[in-house]
């Protein structure tokens, strides 16, 4: 019932934890043949043909191992579980050849799986730059694979904590809005008018300021580029110090609680990855993490819970002022 499908298509859909454009790769690199031969990625499947994948292992020497702060929350032969710290990129790319988590793990474990190619061993999924928390690593390609089918059918677990603007009214919402590359910055997502992917996101409120800002607890059904910070700018609760879809740090300096010594500037994204669940592949069982806030977000957190800051920050922050602050910056 395949014939005539591309190569790459039907190989990017038998769930064996590669996406289309690394399929392409390992094509183009001589590594899927069929019957024997090296094909193309355009290639029309017939009836009989074989196909052998071949997925070469991970080529850590062309990356120096280097010394990358993270906290080991479980390892076994299989797995690793870490709580990425803001400000560490996941993995090498254009602006960021050293000091990534990738350097990090190959500096604690010379064993990891090879689905995610060269710059990216061992890596199943991926968290921002400047958000924090919880990851899980695959020492070899059969876990891998495993994971990526947990991911892939929304098996995963993840809860995220995220600080955001604005006092959030209700208690609990959805957001099911598609996300799409921005069509003008490429660089950044948006929520799609037209096309996009689906994309659901759910938040429940932690806690309300009197100073203009929420604490969501937020769960993800979907695992789109950018999706939480995405979602949440465009309801009209950005991200606090998230720079692309939120405020950047002009709009810090001339807040009002800021400028009053109150308030400290956050530099990044107060978005962390809290909770996280799966299914163990080699063991069957479940296993569930939970990550505590970084320090950065406990202060601005225990900032924000001062209840004179509280009472100045109503006045403070009335809407004619804000309203000026955010048009300026």
């Amino acid at each position: 019932e395949s014939q005539k499908i591309r190569l790459d298509v039907f190989l990017s859909s038998r769930s064996v934890g590669l996406s289309r454009s690394r399929i392409q790769s390992l094509i183009v690199s001589g590594n899927v043949k069929v019957n024997s031969r090296p094909s193309k990625a355009n290639y029309k499947l017939k009836p009989g043909d074989h196909i052998l994948l071949s997925i070469p292992l991970p080529a850590p020497q062309s990356l120096k191992p280097e010394a990358v702060s993270f906290d080991i929350f479980h390892e076994d032969n299989a797995i690793i579980v870490l709580n990425k710290p803001p400000g560490v990129v996941v993995h090498p790319g254009p602006g960021h050849t050293t000091g990534t988590l990738v350097h990090g793990l190959l500096e604690h474990c010379s064993s990891l799986s090879g689905i995610g190619g060269v710059l990216r061993p061992g890596i199943v999924h991926r968290l921002d730059k400047d958000t924090s928390g919880l990851m899980v690593v695959a020492k070899n390609d059969h876990i891998h694979a495993s994971l990526a089918r947990q991911f892939k059918s929304r098996m995963i677990q993840k809860e995220y904590v995220a600080l955001v603007h604005g006092r959030v009214r209700e208690n609990k919402g959805r957001i099911d809005l598609p996300v799409a590359r921005h069509p003008r910055k490429r660089k950044e997502m948006a929520v799609a008018r037209f096309g996009g992917r689906r994309a659901l996101t759910l938040w429940e409120k932690i806690e309300e300021f009197g100073s203009d800002f929420s604490l969501l607890s937020i769960a993800t059904k979907t695992g789109r580029t950018h999706q939480i910070r995405v979602h949440l700018s465009h309801i009209g609760h950005p991200v606090a110090g998230d720079p692309v879809y939120g405020y950047g740090r002009n709009w810090w300096k001339r807040h009002p609680l800021h400028k009053k010594g109150r308030l400290p500037i956050i530099k990044r994204q107060m978005l962390h990855a809290k909770r996280l669940g799966f299914v163990h592949p080699d063991e069957d069982r479940y296993l569930e993490f939970e990550a505590p806030l970084p320090d950065d977000m406990k202060d601005a957190v225990r900032s924000l819970r001062s209840p004179d800051l509280q009472l100045q920050g109503n006045k403070a922050l009335d809407m004619r002022e804000k309203s000026n602050i955010i048009k300026n910056s």
